[in-house]
């Protein structure tokens, strides 16, 4: 089973629901404008070989070979596009059983959108970019924006008119919705990934301006809207660390890799898109299942993670991470996530008594301490003098004493129910969304449901405008914050769940003992 996701405005990996934000005039389009959209775009994806035919053969160009016909659509072999809209929105579904690590996709080098590929066919480009001290990630942010001006000039126009309009990566969050994440972790990574963006804009500012950017292209809400698609749609590949864009593969929706990801190292295939050495039959036992760039036949190939029935969503796994990390790189959370933490503070004196990272101290998903965090925490009420003597017990992850787990259980519970109770509760958070969740027509709609319940939502009408009587049409921005501020309140419902989880399996634990 797939993981669920927690959505705002815009799905994941080429799942928008209104139009592209900086080519449509503001409104949108129609359902039927997205729909020839999308046949454009998947002509153009045909066109250049990509397909989902596992027994396609390519010229060296990527395009189709001269005994292979090119095919009317470059998907209906393996996939095609579907909408699942409890898991991700717009993704691709298989058209018939698929078995792990069968071939489902393969995206031709020639059709990967990356700096290269940009600054090659763009004069202003190639001149102005070797002249600037970027980063990779900034150069492709330029690009893409430089690209995204060109409106259907571009060769790449119907592959852009795919991008989703907004992003909620963290870094598109104001203040008010900074701190409804309330947590001091994550207000902390939101502000840094704000004040990151804000250092890379303005230090690209002297290229746009030499390239003669409009201003709508130099502001900075493109900017966070360019380098929010470089963070949520762009894969790994090894002669460029901003990665590439990559048509029709970026339709796949998310899973949260699980215990059958193959570890290479401290990193996983996935993460560094590497292919094993080895004997071939080695190659092929543990050949990543999800997606990577092969050098040999010069595309990037898409694999089956795992056996999928004919009309279930095929998913792709890009990486580990927590809700948090999740939201502040793809801007979205998922309602299930293995890989979830939590972390509460620590006695200062805890580090030095133990080898253990402080990132790896820490409360998992379903609410039980890490391997690390109780070793830490047994070796830490254990008295001075004994500690040498019982250090092989905590390394292990063996108890103790009796006594000495009920003092780190009891200790655990104490630092939780301290965090729980500086913030809102979970009851009413849920009783908010419940309220967010209805659809609000107006701007009266909306200020009637929220005044007067906390003072989180009176900040909300203030941040937005709305407690003033004459604005009657729900504003776009603020209807933004209310997405954001949504995904907000639902990440630290779950992170709050992980600690009352805590508390109830050291309260288990403790009635367990002997």
């Amino acid at each position: 089973m797939y993981a669920s996701l927690l959505l705002a405005n815009v799905g994941i990996h080429g799942c928008p629901r209104e139009g592209f934000g900086l080519v449509v005039p503001a409104g949108g389009t129609t359902e039927m404008g997205e729909a020839v959209k999308l046949e454009n775009f998947m002509e153009w994806a045909t066109a250049l070989g990509i397909s989902d035919s596992p027994f396609i053969n390519v010229d060296e160009d990527g395009l189709q070979g001269p005994n292979h016909p090119q095919p009317s659509s470059c998907l209906g072999k393996s996939l095609s596009i579907s909408n699942f809209p409890n898991a991700g929105g717009r993704g691709l579904c298989a058209v018939r059983d698929l078995q792990k690590g069968q071939l489902i996709l393969r995206v031709p080098k020639s059709a990967l959108m990356t700096s290269q590929t940009l600054i090659l066919n763009d004069h202003r480009l190639s001149i102005s970019v070797p002249k600037c001290s970027l980063s990779s990630t900034q150069i492709l942010t330029v690009a893409l924006l430089n690209e995204v001006a060109k409106g259907k000039r571009s060769w790449w126009h119907p592959y852009l008119t795919q991008f989703p309009s907004n992003y909620d990566i963290l870094s598109s969050f104001d203040q008010f919705e900074i701190q409804a994440l309330q947590l001091d972790d994550a207000t902390w990574a939101a502000e840094k990934a704000l004040e990151k963006a804000k250092m890379e804009w303005k230090s690209a500012t002297t290229i746009m301006e030499e390239l003669k950017f409009k201003p709508h292209y130099m502001s900075f809400k493109a900017w966070i809207w360019a380098s929010a698609s470089i963070s949520s749609r762009t894969m790994h590949i090894p002669w460029d660390a901003a990665g590439c864009f990559c048509p029709v593969g970026d339709l796949f929706n998310y899973a949260a890799p699980g215990e059958e990801q193959v570890l290479i190292g401290d990193f996983t295939a996935a993460d560094t898109g590497a292919r094993l050495d080895g004997e071939q039959s080695d190659a092929q036992s543990l050949r990543l299942t999800d997606g990577v760039f092969e050098e040999e036949s010069a595309a990037y190939c898409f694999y089956a993670r795992r056996n999928y029935r004919k009309g279930e969503q095929v998913l792709l796994s890009y990486g580990t991470y927590t809700n948090l990390e999740l939201l502040e790189h793809y801007g979205f959370i998922l309602d299930e996530n293995p890989n979830d933490k939590s972390y509460i503070p620590l006695p200062p004196d805890l580090h030095s008594l133990c080898s253990w990272p402080g990132d790896s101290l820490y409360i998992q998903q379903n609410g039980k301490p890490s391997f690390a965090l109780l070793s830490a925490m047994r070796l830490w009420t254990t008295p001075t003098h004994l500690q040498k003597s019982v250090r092989h017990l905590a390394y292990s992850g063996s108890p103790v004493s009796t006594v000495n787990e009920i003092i780190v259980m009891e200790w655990l519970v104490k630092e939780c129910r301290l965090v729980l109770k500086s913030l809102t509760s979970i009851e009413e958070d849920k009783s908010l969304l419940s309220v967010m969740d209805k659809e609000f027509e107006s701007a009266m709609e909306a200020k009637s449901a929220l005044l007067g319940l906390t003072d989180e939502t009176y900040a909300f009408l203030k941040n937005n405008g709305l407690l003033n009587d004459e604005i009657i049409d729900l504003p776009r921005k603020a209807i933004r914050s209310l997405d954001k501020w949504k995904l907000a309140i639902r990440w630290r419902v779950k992170y709050k769940m992980m600690l009352c989880d805590c508390i109830s399996y050291c309260t288990r634990v403790i009635n367990d003992l002997p």
